[in-house]
């Protein structure tokens, strides 16, 4: 098989002088860049996901002196492979270097799409690669919060381009074996990963069968390479199936209920991704029909009809001119490209159709589309170079230098409003304090620090509409709502006197109850009926005392507790 290394249509191309002056200009860029996201990434963590899950769960397993099973919490179950990256620095007393792991797993995929480009282009055409992924505005919101999605974007692309590498080096066994460690990986940091083996899996086989047509014993080695790739791969997201199986006899719980069951409740993974948008969002047919295109367009942060987070629209645009003429690209070549398209394209439409509508949830598409985009630009840039006129030629590349130009402007701006939400230079001067910072962006923090300052050690709260953030509370908590269930509701439902629904927090151990209010008198009035009401008013009355009420949360004792 030919190696695309050694392809005389692959070589590196471009004048010396202009390719120096241009990777100068880039690592300008790239140092500029990664100095602005570092600054973003120096704060407090105040992002919803992290102060729920990825710093909480790893506090508590810390402070319990291992990991255990958390019932009330359904997504403790989930796999933590960088969440127990976290415990290392949270051990330490530090809560922003999280935030800094999970930046080095952008860096490390951005490494991957330089040393994928490079051999293929030139090292221009590589840099240029990095800084439009590193500067695409969810791969920045990524890295300056501690979720754990970047891992997955790096385990699924290593183990994409990795058989890309077995295909090249003619199916050497270790390619494959190291495609299945990597996504083995990846699942076993996001369940999202699950949709990256299943692809993977099925690509196995069907790439190596094409190599060797007509060929009968090529059939079961491919059948045997697709078992061993999916094999390792589970093997090694096993010790989270195995933990969850022993924990609550289900290995991928709380992503099925049982087996075959999914999650119920009246969300986009239940009733259908269309029926949900349009009795949510009041969204029309032909809306939900351009819902793919919408994608690269709509995205807000933390607007979940708009995906929560934003692409480029470029991510969508350059890549159709990689394809442009691809018959005269080198055999080698031109799969790559189909791969890779083909790639982005299930997955997405896999995670589509699975899944809520959220950029998170298809961001290992992205390196895949930056790599095409590259192939794009280069496609253009060799078709203008061909142009026989001087002055077209010109017009040419200043409308390409125009295109990838605004296609960074792009990022560059998300990167400018990012500072002005973030305000990252209040906190790095000393100007505002931790606490001053948390509470700018998280209300509940000057009740949750009362119950530090104050409370006994061993109070144990309920949470009540408080959106699960648990990470600054020192103290015992449990969720009210778990799985579409809210403990209180069911106890007042079960309840004939205020003394019942007492008696059934004395069962649970509770002895303090923190509570949004807002959200709370909402919910009471629309979901209980109007004697549930009464017995929940009377409960309050006789049995409820606030110790502590600012912002509209507030802290409440329960009045048989001594503490």
């Amino acid at each position: 098989m030919e190696n695309r290394l050694d392809s005389p249509k692959l070589k590196k191309t471009g004048n010396p002088s202009a390719l120096g002056w241009g990777k100068v200009l880039l690592l300008i860029l790239l140092a500029i860049l990664l100095i602005c996201i570092i600054i973003l990434a120096g704060v407090p963590p105040v992002s919803r996901d992290a102060l729920i899950h990825h710093l909480a769960i790893p506090k508590l397993y810390l402070k319990h002196g291992g990991m255990y099973e958390i019932p009330a919490m359904p997504f403790s179950y989930f796999p933590m492979n960088l969440d127990l990256l976290y415990l290392i620095p949270l051990y330490f007393g530090n809560e922003i270097a999280p935030k800094f792991i999970h930046l080095c797993f952008a860096l490390l995929t951005a490494w991957l799409i330089f040393n994928f480009l490079k051999p293929r282009s030139n090292s221009v055409y590589a840099l240029l690669g990095v800084i439009f992924f590193l500067s695409i505005p969810i791969i920045v919101k990524l890295s300056i919060t501690v979720y754990v999605d970047l891992g997955l974007i790096f385990f699924s692309t290593a183990s994409l381009l990795l058989v890309l590498r077995w295909i090249e080096e003619g199916f050497r066994l270790r390619f494959l074996l190291l495609s299945a460690l990597f996504c083995g990986l990846a699942v076993g940091t996001k369940y999202n990963g699950l949709i990256a083996l299943l692809l993977l899996t099925l690509f196995v086989p069907f790439l190596y069968s094409r190599s060797i047509p007509n060929s009968k014993p090529g059939f079961f080695k491919a059948a045997g390479y697709g078992i061993l790739f999916f094999s390792v791969a589970l093997l090694v997201f096993s010790p989270w199936m195995i933990r969850n199986y022993l924990w609550i006899n289900n290995p991928i719980y709380p992503l099925y209920d049982h087996f075959f069951n999914p999650q119920t409740g009246l969300n986009d993974q239940t009733i259908g991704l269309f029926a949900y948008r349009s009795m949510v969002y009041h969204e029309t047919w032909w809306q939900m029909v351009l819902l793919p295109v919408r994608v690269f367009f709509q995205g807000q942060d933390g607007n979940p009809q708009y995906f929560d987070g934003k692409l480029n629209p470029f991510l969508l645009l350059l890549p159709a001119f990689a394809f442009y003429r691809i018959r005269k690209d080198p055999p080698v070549l031109r799969n790559e490209k189909m791969l890779l398209l083909a790639y982005a394209a299930l997955f997405f439409a896999t995670a589509f159709f699975s899944s809520g509508m959220r950029i998170r949830y298809i961001s290992p598409i992205i390196p895949p589309l930056v790599i095409l985009s590259i192939f794009g630009v280069r496609k253009i840039v060799d078709s203008v170079s061909r142009l026989d006129n001087r002055y077209s030629r010109n017009l040419g590349f200043a409308v390409v230098f125009l295109i990838v130009s605004f296609s960074l402007w792009l990022n560059a701006r998300y990167i400018f409003t990012q500072y002005k939400y973030v305000d990252p230079f209040s906190y790095l001067s000393g100007t505002v304090s931790r606490e001053q910072y948390i509470e700018r962006y998280r209300r509940e923090y000057p009740v949750l620090r009362y119950i530090n300052k104050n409370l006994h050690p061993n109070a144990k709260m309920l949470f009540i509409h408080m959106g699960k953030r648990g990470y600054y509370c020192d103290r015992e908590y449990v969720l009210d709502m778990s799985l579409n269930k809210s403990m209180l509701h069911q106890l007042v439902r079960k309840s004939n006197r205020p003394e019942d629904i007492l008696q059934g927090f004395i069962s649970e151990g509770l002895t303090h109850l923190l509570i949004r209010y807002d959200i709370f008198d909402r919910w009471v009035k629309s979901t209980f009926a109007e004697k549930e009401q009464e017995l929940l008013k009377a409960f309050f009355n006789r049995h409820v005392k606030l110790l502590y009420f600012k912002s509209g949360y507030g802290v409440s004792r329960l009045e048989y507790a001594s503490f």
